[in-house]
């Protein structure tokens, strides 16, 4: 590909991706007359993982549910592109959520749950995932809680929704499965974005592309972990 053709092509593609990109703007919530998100804004494209830290208490899956649309706000823009988003309606097909708390059917197959969420083209990815063939006969109630968790991730992740929303993913996930996971996430994040959020700020360093701090009520950037001693989410031995 000549210079200038190569030139041309990453042009479109960067307009292609802002053309798509996810923007959240003038978020503000207040709750019991303590103000929980400040005029929050950010922004995900497509190809990118944005990281979201916190301590906990500090608004990190309020926020989440605000830009999906289920949690009420004072304040709210969101759009995709040239999209407003309006409400969870208007949301719901361009953006999955992955909620702390379970959502699987309990009485439901693994396979069936598979064929209910996921196009064909998924589907067949998804299987071919060797720690989920052994779970596809078992039906949701006699799954672990880990395991639980893991089907709930994949069937986001896979979907075909814009971007994704993960709310504490790995909570109960064990560390081979989470490597797992974060490889998916890696080879997923070419055609959608994530958001994703974790009480270990290391696993969220370690997967995202920009990492955000939320810290009274606003977000700060953070670069490095230095960043996080500066404002005292982690001590200085922690580096």
């Amino acid at each position: 590909m000549a210079f200038h053709d190569h030139i041309r092509f990453m042009l479109i593609i960067s307009f292609l991706s802002f053309m798509n990109t996810l923007h959240v703007d003038s978020i503000r919530k207040v709750y019991a007359e303590k103000v929980i998100l400040s005029d929050i804004f950010l922004s995900c494209s497509p190809g990118e993982i944005v990281g979201l830290l916190g301590r906990n208490g500090s608004g990190k899956s309020t926020l989440l549910k605000i830009i999906f649309g289920v949690e009420a706000s004072e304040n709210r823009f969101v759009r995709i592109g040239n999209k407003v988003l309006q409400n969870f309606s208007s949301s719901s097909k361009l953006i999955n959520y992955l909620a702390q708390d379970h959502f699987l059917p309990e009485g439901l197959k693994v396979k069936h749950l598979i064929s209910l969420f996921l196009p064909k083209s998924k589907r067949k990815l998804l299987l071919e995932q060797e720690f989920i063939r052994p779970l596809t006969e078992r039906k949701v109630q006699n799954l672990s809680g880990g395991q639980k968790r893991l089907v709930e991730i994949l069937l986001l992740i896979y979907s075909e929704a814009d971007y994704v929303l993960l709310d504490e993913p790995f909570n109960g996930v064990s560390p081979i499965l989470r490597e797992s996971i974060t490889q998916i996430l890696q080879q997923e994040k070419t055609r959608k974005g994530f958001i994703i959020t974790d009480h270990d700020y290391r696993n969220v360093l370690k997967i995202a592309d920009r990492t955000l701090l939320l810290e009274n009520a606003c977000l700060k950037e953070i670069k490095a972990t230095e960043d996080l001693v500066r404002f005292s989410y982690i001590g200085g031995n922690s580096v």
